[in-house]
């Protein structure tokens, strides 16, 4: 029980150390060969994890050789336009001007309820409203809505928001992000400061950020 457990934690840190080198994606976004080496990777730590009678070895060993086909791919795929496309494929218009394109959903075996589903997924409830739909190769689909119906935004109507930047962290679950105040020019003494406003201490709060435009939104920690 005990080697099953020691066995276990060590695959699982080898299969998160490869994961983590195979990059940032989600599920949905994977391109074929990437599912194919994680669906590959998951079964191969699954053996040697239960089956104390096979050496650790024999999961790891194949586990990192995927680990090399998929940096060696990926290198490919970054030099070669042509290997991109015969690797991952390439992008397919399911929709056209408006019209759907029957050749398109029959090569791809898409279904017009699929393409009906995977609109609603992108809250277009209309099929009418969509001037473009393109397959793309980690199979998810872009959407491009008609022009009399897209989401109307400020160029439309000559206006220039002003710049807002990105919100920083400077205190999660009670600890400070000593980075995040270094990046805004600010410190602790400040810190202790702008929140003693809100009639707590750093520590004692479960989230403070601070926006673009120097305001910051603070909330205290209920749990002790």
């Amino acid at each position: 029980m005990v080697i099953t457990f020691i066995r276990s934690i060590l695959l699982y840190i080898i299969v998160l150390i490869v994961m983590r080198f195979m990059g940032k994606r989600e599920i949905g976004q994977l391109q074929p060969f990437e599912l194919a080496i994680s669906i590959m990777i998951a079964d191969l730590a699954s053996i040697p994890m239960t089956e104390t009678g096979i050496p650790i070895s024999r999961g790891i060993v194949p586990i990192l050789g995927l680990l090399i086909i998929h940096l060696a791919i990926s290198a490919i795929n970054l030099k070669s336009i042509n290997a991109r496309k015969i690797i991952c494929g390439k992008p397919r218009i399911l929709i056209y001007r408006g019209k759907i394109d029957e050749q398109a959903l029959v090569k791809e075996r898409f279904t017009v309820n699929e393409l009906e589903e995977r609109l609603r997924d992108k809250d277009v409830f209309n099929i009418g409203d969509v001037e473009y739909a393109i397959l793309e190769t980690s199979g998810q689909v872009s959407v491009i809505k008609k022009p009399d119906k897209r989401t109307t935004t400020p160029e439309d109507f000559n206006i220039t928001p002003e710049y807002e930047g990105i919100p920083y962290d400077l205190v999660v679950d009670g600890k400070v992000m000593d980075k995040n105040l270094q990046a805004i020019g600010k410190n602790y003494v400040w810190l202790k400061k702008e929140v003693g406003k809100f009639n707590m201490l750093p520590e004692e709060a479960l989230i403070i950020t601070l926006d673009g435009k120097g305001q910051i939104f603070c909330q205290k920690k209920e749990r002790k």
